[in-house]
């Protein structure tokens, strides 16, 4: 018997019950810096201390926090299903949890990268790096971030998850960010799209999608049962 293949699509809600800020709420600031002054390539290029240390934090506190009830379940899903992760966040707490199988839309906080050349990456760990420090290429070191005004490199990777996928799981995530919120339009028609999130999420499209009002782990808990006993 054929495994279904589960999509899921995850963004920052689902980090945020592990303890992790969200990467930007309603008034555009992420804590007290501006959201394209420490996550745009224009922000890099005008102060990029300022960006490696803002990045230096968020290592050290996703060095601290634990992958929660979802990312954990969704990796429980691969007992039965083939599973797909596409997340925009950039922590590692998808692999912490147990999963197999993820694309990073948005990089990785816990690798950098040559500002010179976009394939050479390295792993650092919950390290900071170190002001002045030099890829191998000798240019400078920068976070292994996709940011705003750059291109996605694994949105094509995704695509064709999405496209491919039976079933299609969105948590954590307000369909706001583009080119990830376009991802959902990818999906056949005739598969079961489930959104979870506890506020109202208006979605613009024509296609039928099954709205769980709830947080990430207590939504996902409910869809695990739903599907398990499916």
């Amino acid at each position: 018997m054929n495994r279904k293949n589960i999509v899921a699509l995850t963004g920052a809600g689902i980090s945020a019950e592990s303890g992790l800020k969200t990467f930007r709420d309603s008034d555009g600031l992420w804590e007290e810096y501006d959201v394209m002054t420490v996550a745009s390539i224009e922000g890099w290029y005008k102060n990029p201390d300022l960006v490696q240390e803002f990045y230096n934090k968020r290592r050290r506190e996703l060095a601290d926090v634990e992958p929660n009830d979802a990312h954990k379940i969704l990796a429980q899903l691969e007992s039965r299903f083939n599973v797909d992760i596409i997340t925009q966040n950039v922590d590692n707490l998808h692999e912490r949890g147990g999963s197999s199988s993820i694309i990073h839309l948005h990089g990785e906080l816990t690798k950098a990268r040559s500002s010179e050349n976009p394939s050479l990456i390295c792993e650092i760990g919950y390290r900071a790096i170190r002001k002045g420090e030099k890829a191998e290429d000798g240019s400078t070191l920068r976070p292994h971030i996709v940011w705003f005004g750059e291109a996605v490199p694994m949105i094509e990777p995704a695509i064709e998850k999405v496209r491919n996928a039976d079933i299609l799981i969105i948590t954590g995530t307000s369909l706001n960010v583009y080119p990830a919120a376009g991802l959902i339009e990818y999906a056949r028609r005739d598969i079961p799209v489930y959104l979870i999130d506890p506020n109202a999420v208006n979605y613009p499209g024509n296609r039928t999608v099954i709205f769980i009002r709830e947080k990430a782990s207590s939504g996902m808990k409910r869809l695990y049962e739903l599907m398990i006993k499916d």
